[in-house]
């Protein structure tokens, strides 16, 4: 039997990798019917002042946090949080079942769906009612695609009306229609999910129900599909027939979400705001606090998502979330974005980068603003009231995540920690407010060495002494005197004036106060936080986000020092860990092209190992290559870049590297403090991408 368990790691939020069945059940997938006149006639029924959804819905799905194996008890137990916790009175009242509700057996006798009678006993239609008796509206699942056991839980194919008029009667006021065995039957999603919008719209109760239509097929994630078939091709169907559509694959898997996917997400989401507006929204898929994004990640999350007006569905178990997520779900200036009532979907303004400015113009005349970071270091971004279409001399900016209210000029900046996101809300006003003062990260050298970059993510030894700048900017229309600023160190380590603050900072001008840190002999290696906060009388405080001191291991001594086996100071992979003298993900030695290699490091694209060299080293060899291993996996994927990166600058590059041959190198790493080994995907994405460095040996004599 296909168990409920065993389904729950193959709904919208997982990759499938099955092949197409067979012709025979293909065929056996009659034809969709829809006539000519279909989607005309299911636009007629979605104007914006009839839709259920005029602004983005919110509430919780039970995918991400829970899986596939709930029952009734847990429901109605989130439920209950939903509504005490206050995440319902502000938004948050859909409680919505995704897959793993129905039996084993989803249909019965008389042709209906039925739900698993042994977690909800009391029945579908019972458990809507519960739902609705704390005030909240319940939403359920199922599939555009017949039932295929051993591909999706459930299926509507053949049946739609009938899926309609049953959950109209149970009570629901949400469907999510997912295309899992539609899909392998080989439908059509338009034809398909054209359908079952117009089977909603005239269920027999007449009841308005939210369509939230879930095409998760992306190539190449899920295999070489025809445009047509994909979900970055719902946007030129779903807004005349859904409320809400699904731009691109899934955001992560049961319990696990990451913020690289979410910025994946993000984007394709981006791609078709024009045709996103009240009552029809591009949806990202769910938020996922706690499920492997720091809270930083979180809250650029809901940045995104809020200047995207995309629908706000926690698929976390809220129960367990901590109060920095609850804060960040519940905050009152960034929901009003979220819901405002123009319902434009933002875009980016200026070019794309690892800092980048998005924009959504709200009802009120004013914008928001998300200053966006995507990179590993905190930044300064910055963009112009002009920039953002506002017209005037003088506006007004809320910082939505703080709540500080301040005046500009014209430019439109913060400090951005790494992986962050400033979400603010800019409007016309008058030049009396209180100026806007910025202070960016603080950045570092180590003194003594000039020929280092001033970096926010400095790489140092125990007893190094360091020099430190903190820049002010003063964006408001007056001036700001005698600002105050002060270096926030970790314990034991010795922040110095390294020269006078600035008596005054005028308009559109800038100024730097500088400082020198010691770091004490004895520091562990690690990372190390450092903040800078920036005051003026009558203003708020202007704290920035942590510049990193990392502490490094001792540097390698000797010659020939086999460097894998030397403690690194980081490492990444872009799927498990880096492994030591090993292909990851498997425990194989590495070995390329036939050639076993006793030593070296294995990883996956995207990675990054980082080592430290203090300067005392003069020349790193090795090779790299693709391990055979990806010939016990497959075809697909299987190549790599490959670069040596010293103090920022690139020393060497392998450019793509493929299956079956092994690159050497001899690079000379003279006077390198901090080493990057760097792993990228060749432009063809992470699959099957187990990339080896080999016999890496270093000189430091």
């Amino acid at each position: 039997m296909f168990t409920v368990r065993t389904w729950a790691a193959r709904t919208c939020a997982a990759l499938i990798s099955t092949t197409l069945i067979t012709t025979t059940l293909v065929t056996a997938a009659a034809a969709v019917p829809v006539t000519a006149d279909t989607a005309a006639r299911a636009a007629e029924t979605r104007t914006a002042a009839q839709s259920p959804s005029p602004t983005p819905y919110q509430g919780w799905n039970t995918y991400y946090g829970l899986g596939g194996d709930f029952n009734a008890d847990e429901v109605l137990d989130v439920a209950d949080f939903l509504v005490s916790s206050g995440l319902a009175e502000a938004g948050y009242d859909i409680v919505w079942l995704d897959g793993g509700w129905q039996a084993d057996v989803p249909r019965g006798d008389d042709g209906r769906l039925q739900g698993d009678p042994a977690r909800f006993p009391d029945g579908m239609a019972a458990l809507a009612d519960a739902i609705h008796d704390r005030g909240l509206r319940a939403g359920i699942y199922t599939d555009a695609g017949p039932y295929i056991p051993g591909t999706c839980g459930l299926g509507s194919g053949g049946h739609y009306q009938t899926d309609a008029d049953t959950f109209a009667e149970w009570g629901y006021d949400a469907v999510k229609v997912d295309f899992l065995c539609g899909i392998t039957a080989d439908l059509d999603p338009q034809e398909a999910f054209t359908a079952f919008a117009e089977a909603l719209r005239n269920n027999s109760s007449g009841r308005s129900m939210i369509f939230n239509l879930c095409n998760p097929v992306t190539s190449p994630d899920w295999g070489d599909y025809p445009e047509e078939q994909q979900s970055t091709w719902s946007w030129t169907y779903a807004p005349d027939i859904a409320e809400s559509w699904r731009t691109y694959t899934d955001v992560g898997f049961v319990g696990q979400i990451q913020f690289k996917d979410v910025l994946r997400n993000f984007d394709a989401n981006a791609r078709h705001p024009e045709v996103a507006g009240p009552g029809r929204f591009s949806d990202p898929d769910y938020l996922g606090p706690e499920l492997g994004m720091t809270t930083e990640e979180f809250r650029t999350q809901m940045s995104l998502w809020t200047v995207a007006a995309a629908p706000l569905v926690i698929s976390s178990d809220p129960r367990t979330l901590s109060q920095d997520s609850m804060d960040i779900l519940l905050d009152e200036d960034v929901l009003a974005i979220d819901q405002d009532r123009l319902g434009i979907q933002g875009t980016r303004v200026g070019a794309a980068g690892t800092t980048e400015t998005w924009a959504k113009p709200l009802a009120d005349g004013s914008v928001a603003v998300a200053l966006l970071n995507r990179g590993d270091r905190p930044a300064e971004i910055s963009t112009t009231a002009l920039d953002l279409g506002l017209r005037g001399r003088s506006f007004s900016v809320l910082d939505t995540w703080t709540d500080s209210r301040t005046q500009s000029a014209g430019t439109i900046r913060a400090a951005v920690p790494a992986h962050g996101a400033a979400l603010l809300r800019v409007a016309p006003s008058r030049a009396d407010g209180v100026p806007r003062l910025v202070a960016a990260p603080p950045t570092f050298t180590a003194v003594g060495a000039d020929d280092v970059a001033p970096t926010t993510d400095l790489l140092a030894a125990a007893g190094d002494r360091l020099a430190t700048e903190v820049t002010l900017h003063n964006d408001g229309s007056t001036s700001v005197r005698r600002p105050s600023v002060e270096l926030t160190a970790p314990e034991g380590w010795t922040v110095s004036p390294a020269g006078p603050a600035p008596l005054v900072v005028r308009p559109g001008s800038s100024a730097t106060v500088a400082f020198t840190v010691d770091v004490p002999a004895n520091a562990g290696t690690g990372g190390y936080d450092v903040a800078a906060t920036a005051s003026s009388g009558g203003g708020p405080a202007s704290t920035t986000p942590p510049s990193r001191v990392r502490i490094a291991p001792a540097a390698p001594g000797g010659t020939a020092v086999v460097l894998s086996r030397h403690p690194w100071v980081s490492a990444s992979s872009g799927w498990m860990e880096p492994t030591v003298d090993q292909s990851v993900g498997g425990g194989s030695p590495l070995t390329v092209a036939g050639t076993v290699h006793p030593t070296g490091i294995g990883v996956a694209s995207p990675a990054q190992v980082r080592y430290y060299l203090g300067g005392a080293c003069t020349r790193l060899t090795g090779g790299v290559g693709i391990d055979d291993v990806v010939g016990n996996v497959g075809p697909e994927g299987g190549t790599a870049t490959f670069d040596i990166v010293g103090d920022g600058e690139t020393l060497w590059s392998s450019g793509t590297v493929t299956r079956g041959a092994e690159v050497p190198f001899d690079v000379s790493v003279a006077g390198v403090r901090d080493l990057s080994l760097r792993v990228g995907d060749a432009g063809d994405g992470g699959y099957n991408d187990r990339a080896d460095w080999l016999s890496l040996a270093v000189d430091c004599a």
